[in-house]
């Protein structure tokens, strides 16, 4: 089994990292953690990691001290960045010290897992992986709905397809929307409406935020769709409901 070890102050990121990466699949111990570079390198000396996912800002040791100083004393691990900055100079720092991958966050699931296996590829390129062990070629149909309904949760502004769904969990997309139904009393398309209408009210109930900065983080290209949309589900208008909304507040 591979080691691995991830360096983010931010416990969300390290979660996320922790929960989306196929560590079983690709042959990797559940992964260790460590807040900064500094108490990063004394876990490396302990248990030496095949694998490093490092961030770029943290306290104590920077992602770009620590990548110089572990490149060093540990030239056989891989070094996997994820950072909130997309910056040529913190990439090519990074490239620099001999990092294999450069990941921006929120981190995605598939970049992710294409990094670790890009990272033992490196190590050995003659792996092979045992798709038996894909939790996902695997996993049940009520355990595919609910992971997507978490997905969706976090993601609902995105652009969202059920053949995402489909291809990944080996489910037809038929198959797919009557289970969702059936569990959540929703079509996968109608959660992703209903989230994005509480949060399209909520956003209009403060008055600085614009009609069409809302559609935007909404994740509506165009504004008119997204007036249309929010009257077709609330039969009022955005701007008449903040209206509304308003009045009732003075």
């Amino acid at each position: 089994m591979y080691k691995a070890l991830i360096i983010d102050d931010e416990k969300p990121v390290q979660i996320a990292i922790q929960k989306l990466g196929k560590w079983n699949y690709y042959g990797v111990e559940p992964p260790r953690l460590s807040a900064n570079g500094k108490d990063a390198l004394q876990s490396m000396r302990e248990f030496h990691p095949d694998i490093v996912f490092v961030d770029m800002n943290m306290p104590v040791m920077d992602g770009v001290s620590f990548l110089k100083a572990a490149s060093c004393e540990f030239p056989d691990s891989q070094y996997v960045v994820v950072s909130g900055y997309d910056q040529f100079s913190y990439a090519q720092q990074a490239l620099h010290y001999g990092a294999c991958e450069y990941l921006l966050k929120p981190v995605e699931e598939d970049a992710l897992n294409s990094a670790i296996e890009k990272a033992i590829l490196r190590i050995d390129p003659e792996a092979v992986f045992d798709d038996d062990k894909n939790p996902e070629a695997n996993i049940s149909p009520d355990e595919a709905v609910t992971i997507i309904k978490a997905y969706i949760d976090s993601h609902y502004c995105e652009n969202i397809r059920i053949t995402m769904f489909s291809e990944k969990y080996f489910f037809s997309t038929d198959y797919l929307t009557r289970l969702f139904r059936g569990k959540y009393g929703f079509t996968i398309y109608e959660y992703v409406l209903k989230l994005r209408m509480e949060r399209a009210k909520t956003l209009l109930e403060a008055e600085d935020n614009k009609i069409i900065d809302i559609a935007e983080r909404l994740g509506y290209a165009d504004n008119h769709y997204f007036s249309k949309a929010f009257r077709t589900y609330y039969d009022i208008s955005p701007s008449q409901y903040r209206r509304n909304f308003l009045d009732g507040k003075k």
